[in-house]
């Protein structure tokens, strides 16, 4: 009897643990989509009240709108060959993480993606392009 309800219970947690599982693959791929296609406005829909963007190591803050112009402007110059995820992972608080390899016109980048739990969705803190 303890072997059944053992069994049961095991069950059930995976059962519970599958979306959680399931909407951070969902995210990262929606996100992994857009900057494939090099759509900024995509991108955006994920974007919290600010977002910090970096490019070679020069960050900055920006407000949603301002962060979708910019990003925009780096896709006009760059635009996308490929993009793929190599690395996903998150934190105990809830901070998911993705790194990935992005080729553009004037060479690679490696991407690194932060998304942070607000307002009961995952929404992008940072996305930081270093050239390689």
């Amino acid at each position: 009897m303890k072997r059944l309800f053992f069994r049961v219970l095991t069950v059930l947690c995976l059962a519970l643990a599958a979306p959680v599982v399931n909407a951070q693959g969902d995210t990262f791929g929606a996100v992994r989509s857009a900057i494939r296609n090099g759509s900024s406005r995509a991108i955006s829909q994920y974007f919290g009240g600010t977002v910090e963007l970096g490019f070679d190591g020069d960050k900055q803050s920006y407000s949603a709108t301002q962060a979708e112009f910019v990003l925009k402007d780096f896709f006009a110059k760059n635009s996308p060959a490929t993009f793929e995820l190599v690395h996903q992972g998150a934190s105990n608080e809830g901070i998911q993480y993705a790194i990935g390899k992005y080729a553009g016109k004037s060479g690679s980048y490696r991407v690194f993606i932060k998304m942070k739990p607000a307002q009961g969705s995952q929404q992008i803190d940072t996305i930081d392009f270093t050239h390689e």
